[in-house]
C-alpha cells in the first residue's frame, strides 16, 4: 500500500492505465537524468511499474531511500513536468 504522503505521481490513487503508465515513464526519465547510477533500482522499479503497478510500493521506498538532494531534484523537476500548463493571455 502506498502511504498518503507518497500518493503523488504515478502513486496517486485511480489512475487509468495510460496515465499511470505516462507518470511511470516521467518519473522513471527524471531520475535516470538526475540521478544517474544512484538512482538505478528506482528506475528499475518504476518501468517493472509500467506493467505491474504491485511494484509501485517497491519503487516509491526506492524513491524515498534516495538520499535528500537527489530527492529534491527529483521532485522538483517532477513537478515542473507535472504542472498545468498556464496560458497567457
Amino acid at each position: 500500500m502506498i502511504p498518503a504522503a507518497d500518493a503523488w505521481g504515478p502513486f496517486a490513487p485511480d489512475l487509468d492505465t495510460a496515465e499511470h503508465t505516462a507518470r511511470c515513464r516521467c518519473l522513471r526519465a527524471v531520475v535516470h537524468l538526475t540521478t544517474g547510477p544512484r538512482g538505478e533500482t528506482a528506475t528499475r522499479l518504476l518501468h517493472a511499474a509500467e506493467r505491474d503497478p504491485d511494484a509501485l510500493s517497491e519503487a516509491a521506498r526506492a524513491l524515498n531511500a534516495l538520499d535528500a538532494c537527489d530527492k529534491r531534484h527529483v521532485w522538483a523537476s517532477y513537478a515542473k513536468l507535472a504542472a498545468p500548463e498556464r496560458t497567457t493571455r
